[in-house]
């Protein structure tokens, strides 16, 4: 399979709940479970902010209680299009945005992948969490792949909720839980992805991969292209959004703290419209070997994937700040928002 498809992302608080009481993640999976969405996964972040500028983190025992959430479900439009309306209504108030990407799944062929100046392509994998190759755990395996492969950097991230090839899969205690969903995103040249694309697909029992391009900004302290300088608004009057992504690790430090923290807390300062940061469990960026750890520990050497979403004006803002902060370690890109809805009370911004 090789089709174009949408990536529908929100961003929420743990504890929000829906109109009839459930709790938002719970009632999206639902949602993307019922419609027999090709893949999703409900990710816990472990500090954010968003319109309200209220901080979520896992250092206070008060805020740990309403931990950031970011709900990821990809599929064809006609899919998407078709959750869409629920999506927004059960989330509000929150952050949805629509991604335009590549997907591919069961056989997967080499593609001919051509990037533009400081241009990359993200790649996501989409499997379960006990997943094994040769009894070594595929995130573990993937890794280590896309590093001797050249790829700029990836991180495996955990799910605790969401959908694979249309089922239902819940994180459960005193459960194995061997099918619910994890991610492995991955940063790199066009060509090197497309050449390694096969020997992905290869290691997995029934792979899903998204595609989609980006462009590199940071890596390693080095700059490499500021974010594009586009227009406010588009030629028919609808602003336009962009996102960063700052992949960094919990031993990454700056002024004493993880920089992910250090980021989070800045943007926040300079008033920038949201921030959510996850931890992965395994991952690489640059010429550094994957490392990581099998449990969720804090200052453990563990990635960190910091997500920015605003409008042009603020990300070039945002985008000093992270500059500051990442002048020796992390991968950052950036890319464009086709469509994006966001409320905060009685307030509405963006499209979709």
């Amino acid at each position: 399979m090789d089709a174009d498809c949408v990536k529908l992302t929100s961003y929420f608080g743990e504890r929000h709940r829906t109109g009839g009481g459930t709790f938002v993640g719970d009632a999206l999976i639902d949602l993307y479970g019922q419609h027999e969405i090709a893949a999703s996964i409900l990710l816990r972040g472990i500090e954010g902010f968003g319109l309200k500028h209220r901080l979520r983190t896992d250092h206070s025992l008060t805020l740990s209680e309403d931990l950031p959430l970011i709900a990821i479900a990809v599929d064809s439009r006609p899919n998407i299009e078709a959750v869409l309306d629920q999506t927004l209504a059960l989330n509000r108030p929150g952050l949805v945005t629509l991604d335009r990407a590549r997907l591919l799944a069961d056989d997967i062929d080499p593609l001919g992948i051509k990037d533009e100046v400081n241009e990359a392509t993200k790649l996501t994998l989409y499997f379960g969490r006990q997943d094994t190759v040769f009894q070594v755990p595929a995130f573990e395996v993937i890794c280590a792949l896309l590093h001797r492969r050249g790829i700029a950097g990836a991180t495996a991230l955990l799910g605790v909720d969401g959908t694979a090839h249309g089922r239902r899969q819940r994180a459960r205690f005193f459960s194995r839980n061997a099918d619910v969903p994890m991610m492995v995103i991955a940063v790199g040249s066009g060509d090197r992805i497309g050449l390694v694309l096969p020997e992905l697909g290869g290691l997995l029992r029934r792979p899903l991969i998204t595609l989609e391009k980006v462009r590199i900004c940071k890596r390693d302290g080095q700059l490499i292209s500021r974010p594009d300088n586009v227009p406010h608004i588009d030629d028919h009057g609808v602003p336009l959004w962009q996102k960063l992504m700052i992949y960094t690790s919990e031993a990454a430090r700056q002024g004493g703290e993880p920089i992910h923290r250090a980021i989070v807390r800045r943007l926040r300062s300079a008033n920038i419209s949201g921030a959510t940061t996850t931890r992965g469990i395994w991952g690489f960026h640059g010429d550094h070997a994957p490392r990581g750890d099998h449990f969720l520990q804090a200052g453990r050497h563990v990635p960190a994937v910091t997500t920015v979403i605003d409008t042009p004006e603020r990300i070039s803002a945002a985008f000093d700040i992270v500059d500051e902060l990442t002048s020796e370690r992390g991968l950052v890109t950036s890319e464009a928002i086709p469509a994006l809805r966001a409320t905060s009370g009685q307030h509405q911004h963006g499209h979709l």
